[in-house]
């Protein structure tokens, strides 16, 4: 059986730039209004227990996510984890990026339908 790929996204870094958002746009020529691989949402401002506001940003893969088969295909990372400017999207076979995971605390890994 072919190992599955995936994305692991580590949310704790994502600055909420929307370069995954745009990147997967131009990648794919949706226009803008039009779905879209993956969608950034944002999480707050909440004040935390220590007086300190937080936002959160989790860039959520949709269903029309293909992990960018035709770049991986040729050996490419998918577009949003080549354009991401805050590092926190990582391209791997699941096993690898489990293990990725285990030291990283706010993360979760993107597995499209096969």
């Amino acid at each position: 059986m072919a190992e599955k790929y995936g994305l692991l996204i580590d949310y704790a870094w994502c600055t909420g730039c929307h370069s995954c958002e745009m990147a997967c746009k131009v990648e794919h020529g949706w226009a803008a209004g039009e779905a879209n691989g993956v969608r950034l949402f944002e999480d707050g401002p909440r004040m935390m227990p220590d007086g300190k506001y937080e936002y959160t940003y989790l860039p959520v893969m949709t269903s029309l996510c293909d992990l960018c088969a035709d770049r991986t295909a040729a050996g490419k990372l998918p577009t949003c984890v080549h354009h991401c400017q805050s590092a926190c999207m990582k391209y791997g076979t699941v096993d690898e990026l489990t293990a990725m995971a285990k030291d990283m605390p706010r993360t979760w890994i993107y597995v499209p339908e096969q």
